[in-house]
């Protein structure tokens, strides 16, 4: 079994793909925009002509790592809440340098810092509306 985080966004998925395979080196293993679909599974009757460019689904590969997600249609887009995606990192810079790439335009929630349980950990919320948490982990 395998956990993928799918994520939901407003019009932006692609945009917002292409940064994290540029910002977490990560290789896009799928772009299906809605104009790809078979007949009678479109966008749906609430979506205008310029939502067959949106996507279905995209899936970003990082590592071992899995990331999907897509842009659903009007009025089926939520913002996300109670939930974040967790980068796992064992190299400081490295989250430094994540975390800041994440953060920028975006929204800081909590500073990227030492805590009693990480040797770095911060909580964003990116320029597209997807929450992350960045843990480094101490050292043994």
């Amino acid at each position: 079994m395998q956990l993928i985080a799918y994520l939901s966004f407003n019009g932006n998925c692609e945009e917002a793909f292409r940064y994290y395979a540029k910002h977490l080196g990560g290789t896009i293993e799928a772009m299906i925009p809605f104009a790809d679909a078979p007949a009678g599974q479109d966008c749906g009757p609430d979506a205008g002509p310029e939502w067959k460019k949106k996507i279905m689904h995209a899936s970003l590969r990082v590592g071992e790592a899995v990331l999907m997600g897509g842009d659903p249609p009007p009025p089926y887009y939520k913002k996300p809440e109670g939930v974040s995606v967790n980068i796992s990192l064992t190299d400081a810079d490295e989250a430094e340098r994540i975390f800041n790439a994440l953060a920028d335009g975006g929204e800081e929630k909590m500073p990227l810092g030492e805590t009693f349980f990480a040797s770095r950990f911060g909580m964003c919320v990116d320029r597209f509306g997807t929450p992350w948490m960045i843990h480094c982990e101490k050292a043994a």
